[in-house]
């Protein structure tokens, strides 16, 4: 049987279209527990702290380059400490870029919720395609995150009750908008066309930037952007639906397993030294507390498991396996702590915090209790695991606990949009592409058919979370690379059509 392609209901019957393909894709779902977006899953090729080298790529065959840009503080107030700056990272490679004589593109990606050494090892999809086009490459770190965080510390920074109020994603495009126009002047680049690429939440700063800053970016390639999954505009079980329905497709067995194994670790956990019990059984590197804390730890890694369900590594099915191939007799928690063992590898203990950085995490819990409030949850027999509808005044109250300050639930679609998503963007959108892989759970929040001639849907069946921004391998999948051929042959017609519109204003 022939592998099935990306699905694209592009516009064929644009004259330089066809051209151009004739010539060459948690239990308590609180705030604290909503599944982190992010380009880059828990594992990698990483160094002993945990990320990507900085020193050792500038002299890699990129030559990155690291600059700072004296940032504004508030970009929507006169106040005088609106005024202040702080700085704020980017990294340059110039090796392909053929220079603004030739007004050849300008690449940009938008950093996400991490530091940005945690990603510039990850992201492909610039680095593969600078020489096509004879680009410059821009990467911009998040504010708050990394070296680019006011003033202070990171911890220091989020105890800050005033300081963190100008955490928003709003400061963060116009932090982007300054320093790409900087960039643009700098090196008198003014008719280079600027594409900005963005992966999860990235991914959604990137469609958002497009909207915002028409003027600063000509296109946007937005990887597994939720740009649904507010309001209610996508059910609240979607994420959960689809990690059941990747364990499910690839073992029957396993997707039993999982499904009992709540009401037995529930069951064990009633015992007199049931929390002993269980972390013995789970080889757990400290004492448990209440059950919840490991049932959370497996919630992670089921879903983590599908949302960067990528080749070579496929975890869904490594867990499945190893739950399946567990020692005959064993038992329904013997065999999930076989998953575990499979995913992690042999350890002589388990930490049940192994995820992800306390850098992502901590500012993650902030944005997602200030404006990206995602109502996740699930119901009583709807996926593989207990139920826990999402309800948003038990989440407000957590939010208030822990910052003081309630979340703002329905500020995201007031400000970008999103009710009736297709409607408005038909009428003015322009030059976004929305790319998904069906397997990641948040794929059900995204946009998957095409809104107009201008705003794209790129999606292959078999594709995770932001596979098609990671760096080309000899050992792609076809899809994937088929995938990332119809993007960037869809990008390179909208920077011919920019070059023809100068040339016919020019006469």
């Amino acid at each position: 049987m022939a592998t099935r392609g990306p699905r694209i209901q592009a516009p064929w019957h644009l004259p330089w279209l066809f051209f151009l393909c004739s010539i060459t894709c948690v239990l308590c779902v609180s705030p604290s527990k909503v599944p982190r977006l992010g380009v880059r899953g828990p594992y990698g090729a990483r160094n002993h702290d945990g990320e990507v080298n900085l020193q050792s790529l500038a002299s890699s065959h990129q030559k990155f380059r690291t600059f700072y840009y004296n940032q504004t503080l508030d970009h929507f107030n006169y106040r005088p400490e609106s005024y202040k700056t702080f700085q704020h990272r980017y990294v340059l490679s110039f090796k392909h870029w053929r220079g603004p004589n030739t007004m050849a593109p300008i690449f940009v990606y938008l950093g996400e919720e991490s530091s940005l050494n945690d990603d510039l090892g990850y992201i492909g999809i610039l680095s593969d395609n600078a020489a096509r086009f004879g680009a410059l490459q821009v990467y911009i770190e998040h504010r708050f995150y990394g070296e680019s965080i006011p003033f202070v510390s990171r911890e220091e920074a989020l105890k800050d009750a005033n300081l963190r109020g100008y955490f928003s994603s709003a400061q963060t495009l116009a932090d982007y908008a300054e320093v790409i126009l900087h960039i643009k002047k700098k090196y008198s680049a003014d008719s280079s066309p600027v594409i900005v690429f963005g992966g999860s939440y990235g991914g959604m700063l990137a469609a958002w930037f497009r909207l915002k800053y028409p003027h600063v970016a000509l296109g946007a390639l937005a990887s597994s952007a939720p740009v649904l999954y507010f309001d209610n505009i996508t059910p609240s079980n979607g994420y959960y639906t689809v990690v059941t329905k990747d364990f499910k497709e690839s073992s029957e067995s396993c997707y039993e397993t999982i499904k009992q194994s709540w009401f037995e670790i529930d069951k064990v956990a009633a015992k007199a030294d049931g929390l002993s019990i269980l972390q013995k059984k789970f080889n757990i590197c400290k004492p448990l507390e209440a059950a919840a804390e490991l049932k959370n730890f497996l919630d992670s890694m089921f879903s983590v498991a599908a949302q960067y369900d990528r080749p070579p590594r496929y975890p869904v099915d490594l867990v499945c396996k190893g739950i399946d191939s567990a020692p005959e007799g064993s038992d329904v928690l013997d065999r999930i702590f076989s998953g575990v063992a499979a995913y992690f590898g042999k350890k002589p203990c388990y930490n049940l915090d192994a995820f992800f950085s306390a850098e992502t995490l901590d500012g993650w819990s902030w944005q997602t209790c200030s404006e990206l409030v995602i109502p996740i949850g699930r119901g009583s027999n709807d996926t593989m695991f207990p139920a826990d509808p999402f309800d948003l005044k038990e989440y407000i109250e957590e939010c208030k606990r822990t910052f003081g300050v309630p979340p703002r639930p329905h500020w995201i679609t007031s400000y970008y949009g999103g009710h009736h998503f297709k409607e408005v963007l038909r009428r003015f959108g322009s030059n976004i592409i929305f790319s998904n892989g069906l397997r990641d759970p948040y794929s059900s929040g995204g946009v998957l058919e095409n809104i107009s001639d201008g705003i794209l849907a790129v999606y292959t069946t078999k594709g995770a979370h932001c596979m098609d921004l990671l760096p080309a391998t000899v050992g792609d999948p076809e899809w994937v690379v088929l995938q990332r051929n119809i993007e960037i042959e869809i990008i390179n017609g909208w920077i011919l059509k920019y070059y023809q519109d100068l040339l016919e204003n020019s006469i």
